[in-house]
């Protein structure tokens, strides 16, 4: 299976959702079989964070992967950039705690990658299908995220909400079947908006969450609809979800071909779920 990476560098600065701090991403073409990996070039020695499934630190409200006293927090929508437009190997540079939210999408991520292109690397073995003939599935009460063995990926999101605008969506997608063909993800996903329901804000706020937060960076919902419409598509909430569950599946490097079906899931499943396929790759269950 032929890698990619970039072929050229791609540089944006914005607020992080959580910290409210203002930083700057470099991505860089990296070289094949080194994965996507992060470095904190503000820190003493630019320590280096993979970007996978064992460096996961937290998953509180979003995906943050750590290394010691070190991290990097609301990697998710970058990453599911970068997988979702075929970039294999890329070296993130990031002179601050967490990934800027940008518009709160994956929409300026893909748009950028698609902008410089990418170039073909050495063919190397990846495994692209599930490790086990038999379905993998994590769940917490009537929420569960799994992975069905199939011949083709597809993924399947499912929410439910009590504020009538958004309610009960299911979206289900697939990628184009070409594998340097990301038109699809990059129409149907990434310009999917993160939201947060409007009676929750006040609490996440003296928790200290979502110091970076606003309506021009992320969807709110009340009882009597959205604060801050038009919506990119009807069911841009359901979209946004699968995006996260894509960036967060990515931490186990090549995503396995599979059918991922998540209902009413968090950062938290989709981890937990990305951690046993990663063991059952390495054969540790």
């Amino acid at each position: 299976m032929q890698q990619h990476t970039l072929a050229a560098e791609i540089i944006h600065t914005g607020v992080g959702l959580h910290s409210g701090i203002s930083t700057q991403v470099q991505i860089f073409p990296a070289e094949v079989r080194s994965g996507r990996y992060f470095v904190r070039v503000d820190l003493p020695d630019t320590p280096i964070i993979p970007a996978q499934v064992a460096a996961v630190s937290q998953t509180v409200l979003s995906t943050q992967l750590g290394k010691g006293e070190i991290s990097v927090r609301t990697v998710e929508h970058l990453l599911a950039a970068l997988t979702g437009m075929g970039v294999d190997n890329a070296r993130i540079e990031i002179n601050g705690p967490e990934v800027p939210l940008l518009d709160g999408s994956a929409k300026v991520w893909a748009d950028s990658i698609a902008q410089v292109g990418l170039v073909s690397q050495a063919y190397v073995e990846q495994e692209s299908y599930l490790p086990t003939n038999e379905p993998i599935w994590v769940r917490e009460e009537d929420a569960f995220v799994c992975a069905f063995p199939a011949p083709t990926p597809r993924f399947t999101y499912g929410i439910d909400f009590d504020l009538p605008a958004i309610g009960n969506q299911w979206y289900s997608w697939s990628p184009t079947s070409h594998p340097t063909n990301h038109a699809s993800f990059a129409v149907e996903i990434a310009p999917a908006r993160t939201f947060g329901l409007l009676h929750q804000i006040e609490y996440l706020q003296k928790s200290g969450l979502i110091k970076g937060g606003s309506l021009e960076n992320a969807l709110v919902c009340g009882p009597q609809g959205w604060l801050n419409p038009p919506l990119r598509f009807a069911n841009e909430p359901v979209r946004h979800k699968l995006l996260d569950l894509i960036g967060d599946l990515s931490l186990v490097g090549k995503i396995p071909c599979a059918h991922f079906l998540a209902y009413k899931a968090s950062h938290n499943l989709h981890i937990q779920l990305a951690q046993k396929i990663s063991d059952l790759r390495q054969g540790t269950s």
